[in-house]
């Protein structure tokens, strides 16, 4: 490599140093910044990982244990091996709560996405007036009621006196009036209600701002070839939602398997186990019945089930 030279005043002559020196000093100096960065944003990210790690892995971890043990909470366990999930599958309260949770998908679910893609769709037509913010206002209402205190208005308004049933006698419905969550065959679609009351304005509010982001070009070439509104749909809005649609299933599904607060408050798992699911039938063995190993038993098999549900549709919703 050739070297420059260069005379200073006194006439002696000196040796630069190479290029290649000055383009090395320069990748180490940006390796350097890269590090202390790295290190920074190491720094960021160990206290949360310590969080996660302390409430979250570790109950995980310590709830498995526990799975294989046979124990009260407070005097010695004893090693029982799978004997608690072999208990699970020989329980039809368990496989009862499991069967009620997979209705309660139906409810908590498919109503709300299904009423979330109709309002947003709707919605979406005259978005910049007030009755647009109205309706946004009205239908995302319940998402910031907490869960005990719309457990508790419901089981109002459900009740054999309620508003619900006072308004079919008004109407001349007397004869189908009952206590709602009271009865076996009426209590779990009931509960399903009050959950897809909850949901319907988080799935409208999701759907709604994955149509906003639509090209309208395509509407207007929709038009000029003559597809109407539900043409429109179906073409268009459907598949473009597609990613926000598997969001709103996911959260959904999750929440109705995972349902306790509005079960616990409204009907407790009864009448006859007709609402149990499994997050309170968990609830009922740890600190009812002392079973701490048969609870945590049904938790893992519980979390497994979320899984296979979530995974699936994550993996059919998500983008090419």
């Amino acid at each position: 490599m050739m070297q420059m030279r260069t005379t200073d005043t006194t006439g002696r002559r000196e040796v630069a140093a190479p290029a290649s020196t000055s383009h090395e000093a320069r990748r180490r100096a940006l390796r350097a910044r890269r590090l202390r960065r790295g290190w920074v944003a190491l720094g960021l990210v160990v206290p949360a990982a310590a969080f996660y790690a302390a409430f979250v892995l570790r109950p995980l971890a310590l709830t498995v244990q526990y799975s294989f043990y046979k124990w009260n909470g407070v005097t010695a366990s004893t090693f029982v091996g799978l004997d608690n999930y072999r208990r699970l599958t020989q329980s039809s309260e368990t496989l009862g709560s499991i069967g009620n949770a997979l209705q309660l998908i139906i409810y908590f679910s498919f109503v709300p996405v299904l009423l979330g893609l109709l309002t947003a769709a709707t919605i979406r037509k005259f978005a910049t007036s007030r009755l647009a913010l109205a309706s946004r206002t009205v239908l995302f209402l319940p998402q910031v009621i907490p869960l005990v205190a719309a457990g508790i208005m419901w089981t109002w308004l459900l009740a054999s006196d309620g508003l619900v049933n006072e308004l079919l006698r008004g109407i001349g419905l007397g004869g189908v009036t009952r206590a709602w969550l009271g009865d076996t065959s009426t209590a779990l679609p009931a509960v399903g209600v009050i959950g897809a009351w909850v949901a319907l304005g988080l799935c409208m509010l999701l759907l709604l701002a994955g149509m906003t982001k639509i090209d309208p070009s395509l509407y207007e070439a929709a038009r000029i070839d003559g597809a109407g509104a539900v043409r429109e749909f179906f073409a268009i809005t459907l598949p473009s939602v597609r990613q926000e649609i598997g969001v709103c299933v996911t959260v959904t599904i999750i929440a109705a398997l995972a349902a306790f607060d509005i079960v616990y408050i409204s009907t407790q798992g009864g009448p006859a186990n007709s609402t149990l699911v499994p997050g309170l039938e968990i609830y009922y063995l740890g600190f009812f019945s002392r079973q701490v190993g048969q609870a945590s038993a049904l938790a893992v098999v519980f979390m497994a089930l979320v899984l296979a549900v979530v995974l699936p549709i994550q993996r059919l919703t998500r983008e090419d």
